[in-house]
Order: structure tokens, then sequence, then C-alpha cells
């Protein structure tokens, strides 16, 4: 007997999932000024509960503090996209009842079989009942799979250990209607009547509501049905309306959400069908199933063990406790919703879907589409500050205008005083004063922008279905919805080689077998015919992978990673017969590869040593194949003992050195000088050997020249490894390659590198990888590669595993941020100019000239239109030419405070002119009150024509030419063309609802003109510079200066 081991050049490894602790410098230790201008982490405020840079793993107290300090007006609505903390508590109870309950049935169901097999009768246990085509049917399989051999149910449910199922579509069939499907009831997403009643729960929407009711009761009692209705209903329509666009497009979000989740559970993994390995959806896995099972996957459903080789499975995800169980013969039964920690094997599967715990598990508990994001919780802060604000002001103009009214210096149209004590009635004094409270309220409608964080949501929901849509960006599968968001933040990213900067296809392209060079590697003419067989058979034996040779003289095919794959392809070149290796020799013991495993080291000469480092410096990856003769009874006989048994890594007799190219990706190059432009570095992070890293690593463009590939640049996991503490923070900065690491050395890195105040991106693929994908900022996984451990613990999936599309989801990300500073801006612009004008107006004259309607009109314009308009813009290149924006960078930059305040303070000035002077302008043909009317009209159009080309200016903030790429944005184009539509038909056609008149051509043209001149107004503000330091920082500052100088002063004696 002997023992057959292939050795790759990866190092060894040690596992460990430390957490990163965050510290913020204090500020004590910073005793001058120049420390302030420094060091932005002092001008943080501790105190405020905004300042929230990354919501991954936040604790909860953190969630509850800042939701507690917004300012809402509608908390069903503002909260609806972030996690529901009181859900996820109950969501977390229902588990731990589930599995309580679970663990009860079992231990009931084990007592039970004991007392079966324990009974001395004659009788023996009851026989399984046929059921249709099968020896037994759904509910006793289920039983049965505790306690039963896997030949007796593979026989009862027609299948064989090692064929499987036959797979046509009559058996599939067959075997869902008598066992059921891999499925479970899902609970139903919100229906549009559900989002239609939370739309109205906004507390200012539901005074409206009552203040038109009351006006609608009053008009009609003093002016008649007729004429009366028209102020109240028009109040309600304009509320109804807003309900109704809020609901509709917070609907439509949701159903992308929805579309989401399904992408997240449809898991692809490995089944065999007649002899032959293929890949279907965890969905169409059926009873009689048999699955291949290896370390990082997830166990599809409840079964038993076929096969099994240092076999653990993690069963917390059922248990609730941290707790790795080795499975055997002894223990067979697998759960579904596990996942596998260690080793390999086969499972048959005797129940699906419902009739499984985990089905009972996911079927009870609603998927969370919840989660907040930090520009989300950012933007709160924002909404909150505009809206106290807001608030500020309509209180100031409710006790502006009801003193006015009340001191009998408010005049109708007429010019009459509306009130007069002792002479007008109630009912008139009443009206009156709700027209004023109406109007304080809509301001307040104006002010507090609900919509604001929602735009995240928006935006992020649109980029991902954009990206999932569209087949060309079709890349991605996003598991946290602020992974895109950070990763246009992301200021580095640590990529593995293998799969990611290459392309995964792998082939044998160099062979040395008993110190000869095998030339063409194929050639085993030159081969003795003993080496031939040893290698041949270790080769066979020493894989997870698999041959299939169909009957029909098909093209055979080769299952397994890409690397066994080349080693199985090569091996049959060389005329191994898998099939009839496999069968006429024993596997006593298997020690499947796992890269935290040390394995001994294969003494080479130093022919062997000279070819290894020549297959490196040609970027090709090596693989040894060993063996050692072993004595049979030097192996443990019982099962027990041989788990605990370790094959000899000493004294290896080496049978060949092969070397498998694997090409880089094309594009790759590329991908890594538009990272390098855009001001993140790639890293490189691999296992393979320094001189291979380092090859690869100058083909892709990550290093420049031989002369850069010095220590630190480039480095062994191990050196970094053993370096202290403070010394890994200070070399983390200067690495470029990584070689012979292992999955801890990159979590190490991605600690070092965080604490360094860098933004970490992290690409993954296997099991190990998990705890830094987990602790980076934004951890990647890979689609086709990549286990089903390192997809969970990935915020966003890779499907192609391309490094290319980790390029576009920065460049998606980054236009996230850039579209969500777009609205900012044109929302911030609107809320200046109608709080302004109507201030000015209220406390001047005692009259709003935009009343509640006309508000409400601007509202929907700027809230829900606007969002849709701006907050869809595609990126563009010049997003991959900035730096990438710093954790606390301000959100309203110096450039978007010189755009807002230009355009604000011309509309501002334009509609106090028309305000004061729009009488004088318009008196020639109309009475006072008609030319109040227009006046008052020519205001309105004035300034929404005015949002409607200031939406122009806010696509390129800092650019010249707003109407590059304009007509690419056919979303923008339409929202701006229908806003335009029915503000014409709002003018002309529903004067009586919105109290304006109808405007002749000439005063068209002038709201046209007066809305044009915001273009070249724009253009003319763009050239005003703009200090480098942003204003927030600037005035942060001087109020530090300030603090500690009066701090000072006291403390002097």
């Amino acid at each position: 007997m002997s023992e057959m081991m292939t050795s790759t050049s990866r190092g060894s490894t040690s596992s460990s999932n430390g957490l990163l602790t965050v510290t913020i410098a204090d500020s004590t230790t910073k005793d001058n000024d120049n420390a302030i201008d420094d060091d932005d982490d002092l001008l943080v405020d501790p105190d405020d509960p905004f300042d929230i840079t990354q919501t991954k793993n936040v604790p909860p107290e953190s969630l509850k503090r800042w939701r507690q300090a917004s300012f809402v007006l509608n908390a069903s609505r503002r909260f609806r996209y972030t996690l529901d903390l009181k859900k996820e508590e109950e969501k977390e109870e229902k588990k731990s009842m589930i599995r309580a309950h679970a663990q009860v049935i079992r231990a009931a169901l084990l007592f039970r079989l004991a007392g079966e097999r324990e009974l001395v009768t004659s009788s023996s246990v009851t026989a399984p009942t046929p059921v249709g085509n099968y020896g037994v049917g759904l509910e006793q399989l289920v039983s049965m799979s505790k306690d039963q051999s896997v030949k007796g149910l593979s026989n009862l449910v027609k299948s064989t250990p090692d064929k499987g199922i036959s797979g046509d579509d009559a058996d599939l069939i067959e075997r869902k209607n008598e066992f059921g499907t891999n499925t479970y009831p899902r609970k139903k997403g919100r229906s549009f009547w559900r989002f239609l009643w939370e739309s109205w729960q906004d507390l200012t929407l539901i005074i409206l509501i009552i203040a038109a009711a009351v006006s609608l009761v009053l008009g009609i009692k003093t002016e008649g049905l007729e004429e009366g209705w028209y102020d109240g209903g028009s109040i309600a329509f304009a509320v109804l309306l807003v309900i109704v666009v809020t609901a509709v497009s917070d609907y439509r979000q949701s159903l992308q959400f929805q579309n989401l989740n399904a992408e997240k559970q449809n898991i692809q993994l490995e089944a065999i069908r007649g002899g032959r390995t293929i890949k279907i959806s965890i969905f169409d896995i059926v009873v009689g199933e048999v699955v291949p099972l290896k370390i990082g996957d997830q166990v599809p459903a409840d079964g038993v063990l076929i096969t099994g080789h240092s076999l653990a499975i993690d069963e917390s995800s059922m248990t609730g406790e941290s707790k790795i169980v080795h499975k055997d013969h002894k223990s067979p039964f697998l759960m579904s919703g596990c996942k596998v920690a260690d080793g390999v094997g086969s499972m048959l599967v005797t129940g699906v879907g419902i009739n499984t715990e985990w089905g009972l598990l996911m079927a009870s508990i609603s998927e969370d589409t919840g989660e907040e994001t930090p520009l989300q919780v950012r933007l709160n802060g924002v909404a909150t500050f505009i809206g106290i604000v807001g608030l500020t002001v309509a209180v100031l103009v409710l006790a502006v205008l009801l003193g006015r009214y009340f001191s009998s210096h408010t005049k109708d149209l007429d010019g009459n005083v509306q009130f007069v004590a002792g002479k007008t009635s109630i009912s008139d004094a009443v009206d009156g004063v709700i027209k004023i409270f109406t109007i304080a309220v809509t301001i307040v409608v104006v002010a507090v922008p609900e919509g604001l964080p929602l735009a995240v949501t928006l935006t992020l929901a649109y980029s991902m279905r954009k990206m999932m849509a569209d087949k060309a960006l079709a890349i991605t599968q996003v598991r946290r919805l602020s992974a895109c968001e950070t990763m246009g933040s992301a200021t580095t990213i640590c990529s593995d080689k293998t799969g990611t900067l290459t392309l995964n296809q792998m082939t044998v392209v160099e062979a040395y077998v008993g110190r000869k060079k095998l030339n063409p590697p194929d050639d085993s003419s030159t081969m003795h015919p003993e080496v031939l067989s040893l290698t041949n058979e270790g080769i066979a034996q020493n894989t997870t992978g698999n041959i299939f040779v169909p009957q029909d003289g098909g093209e055979t095919e080769v299952t397994g990673s890409p690397t066994e794959k080349a080693i199985l392809s090569w091996a049959m070149k060389l005329g191994m017969k898998f099939d009839v290796i496999r069968k006429t020799s024993t596997i006593l013991h298997v020690f499947p590869f796992n890269s935290e495993k040390k394995r001994g080291g294969v003494a080479v000469k130093v022919f062997f040593k000279d070819a290894i480092d020549d297959m490196a410096a040609q970027s090709l990856r090596c693989v040894a194949i060993a063996y050692r003769p072993c004595e049979l009874d030097e192996v443990p006989s019982k099962e027990e003992d041989l788990e605990k048994w370790s094959l000899p890594e000493n004294d290896l007799i080496l049978l060949a050195i092969v070397g498998i190219k694997d090409p880089c990706r094309p594009g790759v190059k590329e991908a890594v000088r538009i990272c390098t432009d855009a001001g993140v570095k790639v890293r490189m992070v691999t296992g393979d050997n320094l001189q291979t890293a380092k090859a690869i690593a100058l083909e892709c463009g990550i290093l420049n020249s031989t002369e850069e590939a010095v220590e630190p640049t480039i480095i062994e996991g191990k050196t970094f490894r053993e370096l202290s503490e403070t010394e890994r923070e200070q070399v983390a900065k200067k690495i470029t390659v990584m070689g012979r690491s292992s999955p801890n050395d990159k979590l190490l890195l991605v600690q070092a590198l965080r604490k360094g105040g860098e933004v970490v991106a992290v690409t993954g693929d296997g099991t190990n990888d998990a705890p830094a994908l987990h602790e980076a900022d934004i951890g990647l996984s890979m689609g086709i590669s990549g286990t089903e451990v390192a997809k969970e613990s990935s915020d966003i999936i890779i499907l192609d595993d391309n490094f290319a599309s980790v390029v576009k989801v920065v460049r998606w990300g980054r236009s996230v941020y850039a579209n969500i500073q777009k609205f900012i801006q044109f929302q911030l612009t609107v809320n200046v100019a109608a709080l302004v004008i109507n201030v000015v107006a209220a406390i001047s004259s005692g009259d709003v000239p935009l009343n509640a309607v006309q508000l409400l009109w601007v509202n929907l314009i700027m809230d829900t239109l606007g969002a849709l308009a701006l907050a869809t813009e595609p990126p563009t290149d010049n997003l991959m030419h900035r730096s990438p924006v710093g954790r606390r960078e301000p959100l309203i930059t110096n450039i978007m405070w010189r755009n807002l305040l230009v355009q604000a303070l011309y509309q501002v000035a334009i509609l106090l002119v028309l305000n004061f002077g729009g009488e004088s302008i318009l008196s020639n043909h109309h009475s006072k009150a008609q030319t109040i009317q227009v006046k008052n009209t020519l205001i309105f159009n004035t300034f929404v024509l005015c949002q409607i080309f200031n939406e122009f200016n806010a696509r390129k903030p800092e650019e010249m030419n707003v109407f590059r790429g304009v007509t690419k944005n056919r979303l923008f184009v339409g929202i701006v063309g229908v806003t335009f539509v029915l503000q014409i038909i709002i003018i002309e056609f529903l004067g009586k609802f919105t109290t304006t008149v109808r405007l002749d051509w000439k005063l068209w043209l002038a709201s046209l003109c007066i809305g044009i001149v915001s273009w070249p107004l724009a253009m003319i503000g763009k050239l005003i510079p703009v200090p480098k330091t942003p204003l927030s920082r600037s005035l942060k500052k001087q109020l530090m200066r300030f603090k500690r100088s009066r701090g000072g002063g006291a403390a002097a004696p």
C-alpha cells in the first residue's frame, strides 16, 4: 500500500477570527491649533448620532441613537428601508423557539428509535409502506432517514449511491409530486395598498387633510357647493396626488428589493444524475438526489451521508451553537442549511423544502430588506437640520400672518381688510385662520425633505437593477446594499490572483518526471511504466473531481476545481483510465486539501529547485506529486482511530512536478490602470509562490517594473505575519504583492490597512477567506469559484470572478454618491428659494405668493420627481478621474454651496422683484385684484420653470456642459418633459384648484426666459474659485479654536 499526496506551492496557514477595534485619536493629546488643522478626527463630535461612517457590524445602540435623534414627520416611510430593530429581535426569538422545537423533536425521535432497538420481542420495526412507484411514503421517509442504511434508503427512493437518479423530466416531476420541492412558502411582500396607507401617515399631510376638510365645509357653507369646494377640494386633491405618487414610487422600489433577495437565495450547486456531475439550482434538488459536498458548501436539503472523509459540519444555523460536528456512518444525518466546515463527502437527499427543519425555519420568518447605509444615516442628519430650520420658519410665518390678520393688517385682493373685530363672522375668521395655518403647514411639508434619505435607496436600487438587467453589466449580486455605496469610497482593493486577475482556465504546460522534462508535457513514451502507473493512480485517487465518459461516444467531461481539471486532463493524455483505477484500488483514508493544514516540504534536489524557479518565473503554478509506501498494519483498522490518524508527511518520494499555466484575463491591465488613476491602490494577495506572484503582478500592471519588486513592496505572508502589530500597520501601506499568504495573513493585512484609515475592499473565494471578507469594509466573493461560506460572509458577489467587474462596481458606487449630491444641490436650492420668498413676503405684506396647493406641487417636483430624475443618472468616465470620497467628507461640498447660492440668490431676487414690483409692471390692463392674481401666477410659474431648468444644472455640478449625455438618460428627459407639460395644464386649465389665472404668451415667454437665464448663470458661477477646505470643516475648526480659547481662559488663574 502506498500513500499518495499532491502538494501545491501554497504556504502554510493558520486561522484567526480577530475583529478590528477602531479607535479615534483623543483630542487631549493635541495641544495646539496645528493639530486641529492636521487631524480631521479631532473635528468629530462624539455626541453626533449621525456620525456613523460604517454601518457594517454596527451595534444596535448606535442605530437606535440616530433614529431617536431624527426629526421625522412620517416614520413609517422615512425608516422603511432601514433595519427594523424590533422585528430583528422578534426574528431571533422566533429562530430560537423553532430551533428548540426541532431539538425536542429530534431527541424524542432518537429516544423512540433507541427503544425500538432495545425491545426484545419477536416483532420487528414496521416495514416501509410503498407509495406510488416508490418503496416508501413521505412521512415514513422523514423518520426512517434518521436510522436506515444508505443502500436501503436509496433503493426505496429509486436512486443509487454512485450514479444518483436518472434526472429525466418525468422522473423529476414524479419525485416533486411525491416528496415535494426544495422550496418553502414565502411571506408575501407588502401590497400597494399598504404603501398607500403608509404614505399618508405623514403628520403634515394628515393636518393638511383635516384643514382641507374644514375649509371644504366652511367654503360650501358660505359660498355654496358650486364655488365653495375649490379651496378645500384643491388642497385635498394635491395631498392625495402626493400620497399616490409617493406610494407608486415606493412600491416599485419594494419589487426591486424582492428580486434582489430572490437572487441571493438561488444557490448553484453540483449533483450527480445518471453518473454525470451537473450544476443545478438549489431549488431543483429532489429526494433521491446524490450531492457531492466539499468545504464551504451549504447542505442543500436533509439527507444521509454516503461517503465522507474528515467531514465536519457547522450546525450553528440550526442549533444556534457554534459547534463543529464530525459526520461518519455512526452519525450520518445531515441537516439542510448547515455548512461544510472541513472535508469532503457525498449525501443522499431524503427531505426537501418545507419537510426539513430549515424549510420550517425559513418559512416562519420573512426576509428583512431593511438595512441602513452610512449615506442614509448622514442624510437623515441633513434632513433633520433642514427640517428644524423649516419648522422654525413655518412657526415664524404662522405667528406673523396670524398677528397681521387679527390686527387688521391683512387685506384681500380687492384691498378690503379681512378681519375687523366685532364685524367679521366666526366662520369667516375660522376660514381665514385655517388658510394661514394651511400655508404654515405646507411650508413644513416643503422644508422637511422626507425623500432625501430615501433617495439613497432609490439610486442604489436603480444601480443594482441596471447592473443586473444590462447583459454587459450583469456581473454582480449585491448582498448588502450599503456595500455598493461604500465601494465608491474604497481606497484600496486586496485582490486574489487565481480566477480574479487570471482566467482560472488552467492547463499543464510543463512537466518534469524522474529528472526529465517531458516535451511535450503529455508525452508518456519516455516515462518508466511503474512511474507512469503510480502517477496515474495518485492523480485519479487524490481528487474530488470526476471524469464522465458518455456511452454514446460523445466528448469526455472533466469536472472539479480548475487545478484538478488541468491535472486530470493531463493524466488522461498520459493514458490514465480514471474509472478503472478508482474501482481496482481501495481508499483507506483521505486527507482533503485544506489551506489551514500544513504539508511537509518535499525534499528536492537542485535540478528540481531550478525547474521550479524557472516555472515560477514564467508565472506557472507548480504542483508536486509524491508518494510513500506504507505497511498495511501501520494504518488503524477502526474508524474512530482512523479519524485521528495523520498521513506521514516526511520521506516522500517525488514522482513529478507539473507547471500549470493560468493566463491573465484580457483587460485586467487596463482595469488596474483605471483604479490607479482613480486613487485606488490594487494589492495582490495570493497563496502562490512569490516568484509566480511577481510575474503575474508585472503582467497585470500591479507592479510597474522589476526594480519595484523588493521587500516590503513584495512580501511573503510568513514575514508579514511575524511582524508586531505596530510594524504591520507601518508596512501594510507599502505592500503591493503578498505571496505564499494564508487566509489569516489576508485578515491581518485588512486589519492593518483599516487601522491606517484605508477603506478596504477584499476579494475572496475560500471558506477560510470568510474572516477577511467579514472584516473588510467591502467583502467581494467570487460567484464561480467561491464557496457558499465565502459568499455569505461577503457584501457583493462578483458573478464572473473578473477583476474588471470589481472596477465597474467602484464606478457605480461613486455614481451613487455623486447622484445623491446632485439631488441635495437641487433640493436645497428649492428649499432656500421657497422659504426666503414666503418669509419675506409674509413679514412685509402679510400674504404669501405661493399658496398651499402650489407648494405641494413644488414639493412633488422636488421630492419624488426630482429624486427619480437626478438619482438615476448613469455613471460617467469622469467619476474615475477623482480621488475616493473620504468617510467623513462633507456631503455638501464648496462647489455645491457655490452653485446652490448662485441659483438660490438669483431665484430669490427675481421672485422678490416680481412680488414687490409686479403690480406696477402688470397694472396696465387689469383691475387690482386681477393684477395680484396674475402677479402671483407669474411668480408661481417662474419659480417652477426655474426648478425645471435648474435640474439640468444639477446634473453636472462641476462641468460647464450640463447637457452632456442627457439624451442617454431617458428617465430624466421624460420627467422634465412631464413636469413641464403638467405645469402648462395647471396654469391654463386648473386655475380653480391652484388659485391661478391663465397667462398670455408674453408672460409665458418671460417665465421661460427667466428660467433659461439659470443656464448661463450656472456657467458664470462655475468660474468663481472656491477654497479647497470644505466650508463645514472650516467652521468646525473655528468652533474648536473658540472652545479651546474659552476653556484656556476659564482655566487661567
